[in-house]
């Protein structure tokens, strides 16, 4: 008869791996969001204290809290819930490692209609101590009591960070550059979170969000600029992809953003810029049941260029497709599956190839004097710069009307028969 023997891991030893998962601060305060928006919270307040090393950040929502037992699970790591089809949960582990990756002490407080205040405690200084999967429950502290009482008179939960060892210096936690350091969080948080949530802040959702951090409400900061009227949205695309369960829905959708001059106000120009700039806030945005997960980049699918700094494009999937795109814990990154890329593709380089012929006749127009260059074509006049964007005109309204493949075999006989021509138009 086989002998089985447990081998429970050192909880000292993993909860310390479990820090370094891959969070940066604004995608650990993102996760409790997720968490809020599943208790179908409407408003999510943060504030971030600087009390020297007695410094902490809460976050406080007005969902509908947890019972004891729930509680208690909801800081076991890996949970053993299960989460429906659009729930923003996935591994069980995003409070605990979320928050550890910050700090030593979380502290979660709930309150539900009619039952008593119930609150849990989990520090890494304890279970280093006891080496044991153990947390404790301070519901009858008067400081927890007295919270409950003031920011959760009805139903919700506070989450505290304390004990901030990842964002206070170890050796001077009072000292002038720990204050800079705490108190230049809200600025990236409010930009981050702007950006993640934006589909939730503005209303698109049926789960209509207010965030404020520090009091200060976060305004919807959208990628495809949709409010300005410049603004070319060049249609959607669905596609299906198997999973384990059956098939998943994909959705694409095209922006072509106005060039510099053609935005309502230059202020409107430099937000959209984003918070990695232009050239980087190109590419693929991609929302997990309409949050934000990954951004910047074209996913293996093209190169960023600056000539099609003007093209994003949003990529909707559902929570039945997480195993496809292969999620990680931290929910910062997924890896788009070779199928859909292969199916991504001619819709991607259409929507480029009309950013790029837009941002060369923005460039032309400014640069333009009406005179003819060194660098004109000898054999059909012209500076090269116009000819290139003739070409590139071309290339888009072929894109745009589904005739790209008939354009691509002209362009080959041009080439092969009237070389100076192709060489003018940029066929090359």
């Amino acid at each position: 008869m086989t002998n089985r023997l447990s081998v429970a891991p050192s909880a000292r030893r993993l909860t310390n791996s479990l820090r370094d998962i891959g969070y940066s601060f604004e995608s650990a305060i993102a996760d409790l969001i997720d968490n809020s928006i599943a208790a179908h919270a409407t408003t999510v307040d943060i504030e971030i204290v600087f009390k020297g090393r007695n410094s902490y950040i809460s976050l406080t929502d007005n969902g509908e809290g947890m019972s004891s037992e729930t509680l208690n699970e909801a800081m076991r790591f890996g949970s053993r819930r299960s989460y429906d089809i659009g729930e923003l949960g996935r591994y069980g582990l995003g409070l605990k490692t979320a928050s550890l990756s910050q700090c030593r002490r979380i502290e979660v407080v709930t309150s539900r209609e009619n039952e008593p205040i119930q609150a849990r405690a989990l520090d890494l200084n304890f279970i280093e101590v006891v080496d044991d999967w153990l947390i404790t429950d301070i519901s009858d502290e008067p400081e927890i009591i007295q919270h409950a009482g003031t920011y959760l008179p009805h139903t919700g939960t506070s989450v505290f960070w304390k004990s901030l060892d990842r964002l206070l210096p170890a050796k001077a936690p009072e000292g002038g550059w720990a204050r800079r350091r705490i108190e230049s969080l809200p600025v990236k948080l409010e930009s981050y979170l702007a950006m993640v949530f934006h589909r939730f802040l503005s209303g698109e959702t049926e789960n209509n969000l207010v965030i404020t951090i520090n009091g200060k409400p976060v305004d919807a900061w959208d990628p495809f600029a949709r409010s300005e009227l410049a603004t070319q949205e060049l249609g959607s695309d669905e596609f299906e992809i198997e999973h384990k369960s059956g098939v998943g829905k994909v959705q694409l959708r095209r922006y072509l953003l106005p060039t510099r001059d053609n935005f309502s106000t230059s202020q409107a120009y430099d937000s959209l810029s984003g918070i990695d700039k232009w050239n980087k806030q190109q590419g693929l945005y991609i929302y997990r049941s309409n949050r934000l997960v990954q951004w910047s980049g074209w996913a293996g699918i093209r190169t960023i260029d600056e000539h099609t700094k003007y093209a994003r494009a949003s990529l909707d999937f559902d929570t039945d497709l997480d195993s496809a795109f292969n999620i990680n814990v931290a929910k910062m990154r997924v890896t788009v599956p070779s199928e859909l890329r292969k199916m991504l593709s001619r819709p991607i380089n259409e929507l480029c190839i009309q950013a790029d012929a837009e941002y060369r006749r923005s460039e032309l127009a400014k640069t333009s004097s009406g005179e003819h260059d060194q660098d004109s074509s000898p054999s059909f006049g012209g500076r090269k710069e116009d000819g290139a964007t003739i070409g590139l005109t071309l290339r888009a309204a072929a894109a745009r009307t589904g005739h790209l493949e008939a354009l691509d075999e002209m362009m080959k006989l041009i080439k092969s028969e009237i070389p100076d021509l192709a060489e003018h138009l940029g066929f090359d």
